[in-house]
């Protein structure tokens, strides 16, 4: 275990953008001031063996860090990715870091555990290391919820929510968005690579933010809260889904079953986000990509998909 850090002093919590902040910037303006204490910190130096084979840079602390801290006084645990080392992507080492700290939150079972996604999925350098780590930390994330521990997503980060973090974000008791915040199980140009340009332009970046985007996911309930680009909103919502996190037993497992067959009745002959907004009950969608976030917010509450 590290000393506590205090990282990046002049990162203004209630001013800075979380998509801007690197992980570290992001962990210390969540939490309580000088509160996070760091487990397997770069000091420690646990870095992936792979990386080497391949002549590629490696980081003290694997793009994963992971903690104890408080959140308006109550204990927490921590896990945020670093997006801006190789894209936030799952190895063997970064897994397993986010895996014991879900096994030790169900041990524990006093404190909830946020993670913050910022992920393009798996390396592809990690290949069966990196798959195999998504499996883990899927079962502990599933363990530790089966022990009543909320899991809470944040997701609004550079290189967004994608592959294998697409799959643990749906995994997790609730999650909060920022329009920033893409999450899906298949890019851009992985969509673009198997289905054709004319399926989906992974050049068109206003069709990527109203099909992946924050907004979007809020609309369709991919995600419970939408918030503003900054760690004070991150944090409100943080409070809010603990607060509030379902049980997780086999009633609310058909029930998202239930729902989800329900969203694919009323959306599938929908060509673009238009169209399901539309369907939503929206009297304008062509304006809601441009929507400030607190009119979005509270239009988000009036239309989003029944629970």
């Amino acid at each position: 275990m590290s000393d506590v850090i205090h990282d990046a002093s002049a990162f203004v919590a209630n001013a800075s953008s979380w998509y801007e902040a690197s992980a570290r910037q992001r962990v210390d303006g969540l939490l309580d001031a000088g509160s996070f204490t760091e487990f397997l910190g770069p000091a420690e130096r646990v870095t992936s063996p792979h990386l080497p084979l391949f002549d590629l840079p490696q980081q003290f602390d694997d793009g994963m860090i992971v903690g104890r801290g408080l959140l308006d006084g109550k204990p927490v645990l921590v896990a945020a990715q670093e997006g801006r080392f190789m894209g936030g992507a799952f190895g063997e080492v970064h897994g397993a870091k986010l895996t014991g700290l879900l096994r030790a939150a169900r041990e524990l079972g006093t404190a909830p555990v946020l993670i913050l996604f910022d992920t393009g999925g798996v390396r592809l350098q990690e290949a069966n290391a990196g798959e195999l780590a998504i499996a883990e930390i899927m079962r502990a994330l599933v363990d530790a919820r089966a022990a009543g521990v909320p899991v809470i997503g944040l997701i609004g980060g550079r290189a967004g929510c994608y592959g294998g973090g697409g799959l643990l974000a749906a995994c997790c008791s609730a999650l909060a968005v920022s329009e920033q915040g893409r999450i899906s199980v298949s890019g851009p140009e992985v969509i673009e690579t198997h289905r054709g340009v004319e399926e989906f332009d992974a050049k068109d970046r206003a069709l990527i933010w109203r099909t992946m985007g924050g907004k979007h996911r809020r609309l369709i309930g991919g995600a419970d809260r939408y918030v503003a680009d900054t760690p004070d909103a991150f944090r409100a919502a943080a409070l809010e889904l603990i607060g509030r996190a379902p049980a997780f037993d086999a009633a609310m497992l058909r029930a998202e079953q239930a729902r989800l067959e329900a969203r694919v009745a009323r959306f599938g002959a929908c060509a673009d986000a238009f169209d399901v907004w539309r369907t939503l009950g929206a009297s304008a969608p062509e304006d809601i990509p441009g929507m400030p976030d607190a009119a979005f917010a509270a239009l988000a509450d009036q239309l989003q998909e029944p629970v």
